[in-house]
């Protein structure tokens, strides 16, 4: 009980945390407007980790790699945690459970990616039906449309209705399963 307990809270906190340095690490990159209420909240909640490993971890080519680095270690503390707590132990090959765990939090990590970008796509689209303009628009246009642009050169509308989206939607679900497939192979290698 206490197991689930502090694993439900890890889950929460950590990977909520893990989400807003995604989230920072997205607009930054896909150049969102910089003046918006969702990057002045991500930048308060995780500049007190973020400014000083810039002190570290340089960027590269405009890329915020600090950001990106904190997300991946906030997922591997995660995951560690999770099979620690699930009665994993570390034994005699220390150093390939070590790595393992990099993997799945690599992969955790991918997931998370692909579930904003899902949810972006699912709201821009709810957004575009009701027709109303929304503070939010510009940024869900800066976080999908580099994505959908490569449906929308190739399928054309129906009837006046993209549906790149829905396209959009079902390879990153695909993409999903793959991941969750990798996921269960690489985790019978700990222990």
């Amino acid at each position: 009980m206490l197991s689930d307990a502090l694993q439900f809270l890890l889950e929460v906190f950590l990977g909520l945390f893990s989400l807003a340095l995604l989230l920072r690490f997205y607009l930054q990159w896909l150049r969102a407007p910089a003046r918006n209420p969702l990057g002045h909240f991500l930048s308060a909640l995780t500049n007190w980790a973020v400014l000083p490993a810039r002190r570290i971890v340089p960027g590269l080519w405009g890329l915020d790699l600090a950001t990106l680095v904190l997300a991946w270690i906030t997922e591997y503390v995660l995951v560690v945690t999770t099979y620690m707590l699930g009665g994993f132990s570390f034994g005699p090959a220390i150093g390939i459970d070590l790595v393992l765990f990099g993997v799945l939090a690599f992969i955790q990590l991918v997931k998370r990616s692909l579930y904003i970008l899902m949810f972006a796509v699912i709201i821009q689209a709810v957004l575009s039906w009701v027709g109303t303009y929304s503070p939010a628009t510009p940024i869900l246009n800066a976080l999908t449309k580099p994505f959908l642009r490569v449906f929308q050169r190739r399928i054309p509308p129906v009837g006046n209705v993209d549906l790149s989206p829905l396209f959009l939607l079902v390879v990153c679900q695909l993409l999903v399963m793959a991941l969750a497939a990798v996921q269960r192979s690489v985790a019978p290698g700990l222990g």
